[in-house]
């Protein structure tokens, strides 16, 4: 292998793109810069009351530009003309309509303000009713095709989606020839070619969030998508095949060299989402439960087909062939609210601060900074008490187990006594308790888990929000030492797509970053903790009874 191969991996995160530049033969992070979506920061297409939240593309291209130039910027000089691939990890599931070319419509005149024609990000959830539709019809038809992503359809993913804007935008559903998710849109535009008709579509996007399988030849056929709405019957040829995220998409076009200043041969890989490459770049193995933790969690885990392939795991987002690593069953599941449900206090108590202290903002925003920290310190003083107040952690509805966007939380316990220490602690138990109900789901089901593995935001700044959940799981939690775990993901794929590593293995073992430290559970926690979970869910089945 050349010592002299660059890699690029391209991470698509909910408020910004990340680009980072890494040195294939020994994974040493070369560059990296981090792009914030400048309409998604403005709160533009979203209204968080009716749970919309729609992105524009322009906001996706300027920051794949942006990104890219950024990090290669802040390499040792000559390293752009050694770059070898790029490949991209996004959210998910994020469709967009497209046209033949696959041009988003948005990016179309008469479109550009249409929020309908803009991608729709994974956290929107404008689509419950239209799930919930899925499920019944699923249900009934005689095969199920819900059985491969848990048995419950998700108004987070594609179909629920598509379905909800063609009901509620006649001007959308017939201008769009197919839809396209976010991480199968960019390898097109990097390689020129956005064809629907040839454009590859990921193994991982399709498997997880289309009811993609083998068994039915692709996606779900025209007589059962027609009983869900006429208008979907045209999308159901819109693929049959999918690839895995070592396939190549192809070259990069001319225009994007130059705009980028790299290689004319640069290959880019096929997409795939952010928590599959993530897993992958945090040294996943099989049977290790990698906790992608940021404002939700993606939890991914991986077996050998012949070990769980026949298994059907009920509740989570989905099981597919080759999702994460080729010959691997990948096994998808996590919580729709992590650092969220945190944002949300600090939220709660800044809001009137800056309403009130209009001339004070930067001291504001130095001490919002610092709140969640502060509030942390007072946390892990505060005695263990089993009457102390009890949360939810369904502020964005339930994704798993058994998805239910419609259920929101709840909390118990509170009085007048109860301060913000008390209460950030009991948001932090929520978040663990969650966690903890994914990991019993997949041992139920027939799915041990050796090791738990946690990256990203949350795993990486909170230390006290990791030695709460080691407590509640009552397993080590080992922390991955790249600041970039998802984009060094990419960066993996990217080295195999180019022929720089044989497979995943090779690339993990070259470009690994290894664990910065690992958080042990406690004794007396976690007695604690056991007593309190039962509570947990007691209080969530009686929340459900109330949203039913």
């Amino acid at each position: 292998m050349k010592k002299d191969a660059f890699v690029i991996g391209v991470d698509f995160g909910t408020d910004s793109v990340r680009s980072l530049v890494v040195n294939a033969a020994t994974g040493q992070e070369a560059g990296s810069a981090v792009h914030y979506y400048s309409r998604w920061k403005q709160g533009l297409y979203c209204d968080a009351a009716l749970q919309q939240y729609r992105q524009h593309p322009l906001d996706y291209l300027e920051g794949l530009e942006e990104s890219i130039k950024g990090a290669l910027q802040q390499c040792p000089p000559g390293t752009a003309a050694l770059v070898k691939g790029i490949s991209v990890d996004t959210t998910g599931s994020t469709p967009v309509a497209v046209n033949e070319q696959g041009t988003p419509l948005a990016l179309l005149p008469g479109f550009e303000e249409t929020p309908n024609a803009m991608f729709v990000l994974w956290k929107d959830h404008t689509s419950n009713e239209e799930a919930a539709l899925i499920n019944e019809i699923a249900h009934a038809n005689d095969t199920d095709y819900t059985k491969y992503c848990g048995g419950i359809y998700s108004s987070e993913w594609f179909w629920a989606k598509i379905l909800h804007i063609i009901k509620t935008d006649a001007a959308v559903g017939e201008k769009a020839v197919s839809w396209v998710e976010h991480c199968d849109w960019i390898p097109g535009v990097l390689t020129g070619h956005q064809q629907v008709a040839t454009l590859p579509r990921s193994r991982c996007a399709a498997g997880h969030k289309a009811m993609w399988h083998e068994a039915w030849n692709g996606l779900p056929p025209a007589d059962f998508l027609g009983k869900l709405h006429p208008g979907l019957r045209k999308y159901a040829h819109m693929f049959s095949d999918t690839v895995v995220a070592t396939v190549a998409a192809g070259t990069i076009s001319a225009e994007w060299a130059t705009r980028l200043g790299i290689p004319a041969d640069t290959v880019i890989g096929t997409g795939a989402f952010d928590a599959h490459m993530g897993a992958v770049g945090a040294g996943i193995q099989p049977y290790a439960l990698c906790r992608v933790i940021g404002t939700s969690t993606c939890d991914i885990l991986m077996a050998p087909m012949e070990e769980a392939g026949h298994l059907f795991v009920k509740g989570i987002c989905g099981q597919v062939d080759g999702s994460v690593v080729p010959g691997m069953l990948g096994l998808e599941a996590g919580q729709s609210a992590y650092g969220d449900v945190y944002a949300w206090l600090r939220k709660l108590i800044m809001q009137p601060l800056y309403a009130l202290m209009k001339d004070d903002t930067a001291q504001l925003a130095a001490i919002e900074s610092k709140l969640l920290g502060y509030l942390a310190e007072q946390a892990q003083q505060l005695p263990l008490k089993d009457q102390d107040p009890l949360v939810l952690d369904w502020f964005n509805g339930r994704r798993t187990p058994d998805a239910n966007h419609t259920l929101k939380s709840s909390v118990t316990g509170l009085h007048l006594g109860t301060d913000a220490g008390q209460l950030f602690r009991a948001l932090v138990e929520a978040t663990a308790f969650g966690a903890r109900s994914i990991v019993e789901r997949f041992v139920k089901e027939g799915v041990p888990i050796h090791e738990v593995l946690a990256l990203g935001g949350v795993a990486k700044k909170s230390g006290y929000a990791m030695q709460v959940l080691a407590d509640v799981l009552n397993r080590p939690i080992k922390i991955v030492r790249s600041e970039h775990a998802c984009a060094l993901g990419a960066a993996m794929f990217a080295a195999v797509c180019a022929g720089i590593h044989p497979d995943v293995a090779a690339a993990q073992q070259a470009m690994s970053s290894g664990f910065e430290t690992t958080w042990q559970p406690r004794p007396e926690q976690v007695a604690y903790y056991a007593r309190r979970y039962p509570r947990f869910l007691e209080l969530g089945a009686f929340t459900e009874k109330l949203y039913a």
